[in-house]
């Protein structure tokens, strides 16, 4: 699957676009992805510090990083990220882990990103009107937008060779596979 159909699938699967049409959300699939290349543009912040532990991994959860902004400090979860290589070497798709990393932190850095001007900018181009009163129109947040650019984001600043949606749709798949009992 393109990064376009996963997205597409991911905002289908989020609560409030279960009935949307599917052309329109491939339509901000694409919009959030081409949102995302365009951040990337800019590179991570050069004065991310960079924590390692472990604690990443809980019950039904996977959590490969946090960004904390006032400190300007991501928190890699280094077990998280023995998790997602061994789902991907199950795959067979080949992870670097220094791209790996650097996606983990970029993706979190993305969303402490999208905030203020850029926030807007987003919904100006994904276009979602969620009030209409005559001739105003008020935009709305398209939940599910915001993933879509950060994956893009650590995509392409970290140089990894996977799309980091393909891994997250891997690791959701395992995820699903344990909670079943598989």
């Amino acid at each position: 699957m393109t990064d376009e159909e996963l997205g597409a699938a991911l905002l289908a699967a989020t609560p409030t676009h279960e009935d949307r049409d599917p052309e329109l959300l491939r339509r901000w699939a694409r919009t959030a992805l081409g949102f995302g290349d365009e951040l990337a543009e800019r590179g991570l912040p050069p004065d991310v510090r960079v924590v390692e532990r472990d604690g990443g991994v809980r019950d039904g959860e996977v959590v490969l990083a946090e960004y904390h902004r006032r400190t300007g400090t991501a928190v890699v979860r280094t077990d998280a990220l023995r998790r997602v290589r061994r789902i991907a070497r199950e795959r067979g798709w080949d992870v670097d882990p220094d791209a790996l990393r650097t996606a983990a932190v970029a993706h979190e850095v993305a969303h402490h990103l999208l905030h203020g001007p850029l926030a807007r900018e987003l919904k100006r181009r994904l276009g979602h009107h969620a009030l209409r009163l005559g001739r105003w129109r008020v935009l709305g947040h398209v939940a599910g937008a915001d993933e879509l650019v950060a994956h893009r984001f650590a995509h392409r600043v970290s140089g990894l060779g996977r799309s980091p949606l393909a891994l997250t749709a891997a690791l959701a798949d395992s995820l699903a596979l344990v909670a079943q009992g598989g």
